[in-house]
């Protein structure tokens, strides 16, 4: 009888028998740009820090395709994530041009360069550390003190931070958060819940919704939306950032992907060929994606205009969705995106033109080679915001500017895609959602990374940080991300000396670190910024 239990007691056991835990001052959960700079930061302030990366690659989007950066105003980026595009531009060699920095970078630059950052500042990393995704979060009143991997391993921790793009970790904290759109009224922010007719990125031509006999046409949403400003639970578009080439060995588009059906892309010829004789000329490739042009002949790959890589509609669910939803809803997006391509260099609907311009792009052979030259990461341009203690809003990016709390600063624009494709009162097909609308440059507090008091005095969030759709549109950039992880990592440090929770931490001697550490708090336009700025003027 003993000898039975035996292989049954080790069968039990399975892939938990090698299970271990392990203690670190700081834990960071995600390995998204704002991550890695979080333990680095926690690291170089002598703390023992380690990155838990759901997958086998750091650098979340900054890795994945976004290589043509998001800057606004290069003057407001400093500290960590300048020394990020300093490296970047030793890489490339910008030294030879008297420039200190690039913006632009392949993405296997990108984490080549995350990587040497991690390993110099000693932070250890552990891939294929999924968080459980029940269960996985263990607290003390309001102090999470482990968390659980799907591999059965545990970490403790004195701060906690999460730095995924979907909030998991501070889900499960018991943190309050939201997704969508808050209405115009909630906190007296008039770009707000739904917007009005905009004008970029949409249907500029007028194109019926509607086949002659009656049916709705493909990627059109029988959905209608509210009023303008009221309050909805849409989500921006989500995308993936492409790497093509030009060189000789790209990928070409010429395999007809799987699950392709070039009659959902029919809206999209419409689209051209109403553009076309509107504007007496075929559209140029640039007008249809956006070319980002990257070192070696690549390109960073983003939507452009009214239909385009960009799925809109799609990306509802994601915010409310487990592991395996996730999976189908990333998996429509490539399939999505890949039949784009190919029925824009290929189908006979597209001018031929056209699709000879598009013919002279394909995948990039040396990016993603162990994911068929596809990116790994889906861009999650918005997924949950926590409610912490302090929300920020509009108005942060447009009057309020200063902060007695400030950590770093954000200058890019609100920038919202569109969250849906509808009938318009005419009948006509339009996309709503989109913001495209200027800020003054501004500071952000410290308020933003941390949770209420009462749920969470542990953990910090630097990615899914507390504010509104309007305000996490600017605020959500990668550049901003890693200036957020910095001061988080900074501000553990802190709280563990002081014995503290993260919310009573001395903020003006964390400002004081982090501009001792290079970080920009004030924003002061360089010298070339104001001659062009003045140029234009008098244009």
């Amino acid at each position: 009888m003993r000898l039975w239990l035996i292989p049954v007691v080790s069968a039990l056991v399975g892939v938990n028998a090698l299970a271990v835990t392990q203690t670190f001052d700081v834990v960071v959960y995600g390995g998204t740009a704002g991550g890695v700079i979080a333990a680095v930061a926690a690291a170089r302030e002598g703390l023992s820090a380690a990155v838990l990366e759901p997958t086998s690659h750091v650098g979340g989007m900054v890795s994945s395709g976004l290589g043509y950066t998001d800057f606004g105003k290069k003057e407001a980026i400093g500290g960590y994530a300048y020394e990020f595009y300093y490296r970047v531009g030793r890489f490339y060699g910008m030294n030879r041009y008297s420039a200190d920095v690039s913006w632009y970078h392949e993405p296997h630059v990108a984490e080549q360069i995350f990587r040497e950052m991690l390993a110099g500042a000693g932070v250890k990393v552990f891939e294929h550390a999924r968080l459980k995704e029940k269960g996985g979060v263990q607290k003390q009143g309001t102090r999470v003190v482990s968390i659980a991997t799907e591999t059965g391993d545990t970490y403790n921790a004195k701060i906690f931070m999460d730095a995924t793009y979907e909030g998991d970790l501070m889900a499960q904290a018991g943190v309050t958060w939201v997704y969508g759109r808050e209405s115009s009224q909630e906190y007296g922010e008039s770009l707000a819940g739904v917007r009005d007719r905009t004008p970029f990125h949409q249907f500029l031509v007028d194109i019926p919704a509607k086949a002659p006999d009656g049916k709705l046409l493909p990627e059109i949403s029988t959905n209608q939306p509210g009023a303008p400003g009221a309050a909805d639970k849409a989500v921006q578009a989500y995308n993936y950032r492409m790497c093509f080439s030009e060189a000789a060995d790209r990928v070409p588009f010429t395999t007809k992907p799987a699950g392709y059906d070039a009659a959902r892309y029919e809206l999209f010829a419409k689209l051209v060929a109403a553009r076309t004789k509107a504007e007496g000329k075929v559209p140029a490739l640039a007008t249809v994606i956006s070319i980002g042009r990257l070192p070696n002949q690549a390109a960073d790959i983003n939507n452009n205009g009214a239909f385009s890589t960009d799925y809109i509609g799609a990306s509802w669910t994601y915010p409310n969705a487990g592991y395996a939803e996730r999976d189908r809803i990333e998996t429509e997006h490539k399939q999505y995106t890949l039949g784009f391509f190919y029925f824009l260099a290929n189908d006979p609907q597209v001018p031929e033109v056209l699709r000879s311009e598009m013919k002279q792009w394909g995948l990039c052979r040396n990016e993603f080679t162990d994911n068929d030259h596809f990116p790994r990461q889906i861009y999650i341009r918005e997924d949950r915001r926590m409610v912490g203690e302090y929300v920020m809003r509009q108005q942060d990016m447009q009057t309020d500017l200063t902060k007695a709390d400030v950590i770093g600063m954000g200058s890019y624009n609100s920038d919202s895609h569109n969250v849906q494709r509808i009938v318009g009162a005419d009948g006509m097909v339009r996309n709503e959602g989109d913001m495209q609308v200027a800020v003054t440059p501004y500071q952000i507090p410290y308020r933003i990374l941390t949770p209420k008091r009462a749920e969470a005095t542990n953990l910090l969030v630097p990615v899914t940080f507390s504010a509104t759709h309007v305000a996490y549109s600017s605020v959500r950039m990668e550049p901003q991300y890693m200036i957020l992880g910095q001061a988080a990592g900074v501000a553990a440090k802190m709280a563990i000396e002081a014995n503290s929770s993260v919310q009573a931490i001395d903020t003006k001697a964390l400002t004081a670190k982090l501009r001792s550490q290079g970080v920009v708090m004030e924003y002061v336009p360089s010298p070339q910024s104001s001659a062009l700025s003045k140029a234009r003027t008098a244009k």
